[in-house]
């Protein structure tokens, strides 16, 4: 399951969130080593933890095994504030396109093909899921380049946004990714069920309600 909570109710579950900063320092300062990102309490906060920002997080047994966020790119994101070198040119923004951002999942969470199992399957669905809930059908990413060929392969339109640079262990490209209910077909596909996999906390559930009603 997904739990989809927007930045301005992360407060209200404090549990959740917790374990999500501690993930992101586990994966991103331990495991890949962007060591700017260290803190003493080992919890992996930014300046992109805004009210704003749409949290996806992905819970087996009450415990945090894979988290994704999402950001606005008609606000500051990383691509447009932090890492600009990716791109060729500005970086794209609009109404319908969002920035994925801080993609984990847990060691122990990781089998399957290509390291993508149940977990990261799950969350590629959910952001699909939550994008074509909410009028949102495009993201950027900053993913290793391995991933774009995967990404068409599940059907995503894939547009390079610049080239290939070494962030940290990790050799990146910034991606547009657009997608459809095509996309979602062959992400469940992927998963072996067709079962909706977010669920809306706090105002999303009530933003969602009031979309569908």
């Amino acid at each position: 399951m997904i739990y989809v909570v927007s930045g301005k109710d992360a407060d209200q579950y404090p549990d959740l969130m917790q374990q999500v900063h501690r993930l992101r320092h586990d994966v991103f300062v331990d495991e890949l080593g962007w060591s700017d990102l260290a803190n003493d309490d080992r919890m992996e906060t930014d300046q992109f933890d805004r009210p704003d920002a749409i949290h996806h997080i992905s819970v087996r047994d009450d415990k945090v095994v894979g988290y994704q966020r999402m950001l606005p790119t008609l606000k500051p994101h990383l691509l447009s504030d932090v890492f600009p070198e990716l791109c060729e040119g500005k970086a794209p923004r609009a109404i319908d396109l969002y920035e994925l951002t801080r993609y984990c999942v847990a060691p122990a969470y990781r089998e399957g093909r290509r390291g993508v199992g149940s977990v990261g399957s799950e969350l590629l669905t959910g952001f699909v899921e939550w994008g074509l809930d909410s009028g949102v059908n495009r993201i950027i990413i900053e993913f290793e380049t391995i991933w774009v060929l995967r990404a068409l392969q599940l059907k995503f339109l894939v547009r390079p946004l610049g080239f290939e640079t070494r962030i940290g262990k990790q050799k990146i490209v910034a991606t547009q990714l657009g997608f459809n209910r095509a996309t979602l077909k062959a992400l469940r596909e992927y998963q072996g069920h067709h079962n909706p996999v977010v669920s809306y906390l706090g105002e999303m559930e009530v933003e969602q309600k009031a979309l569908a009603s």
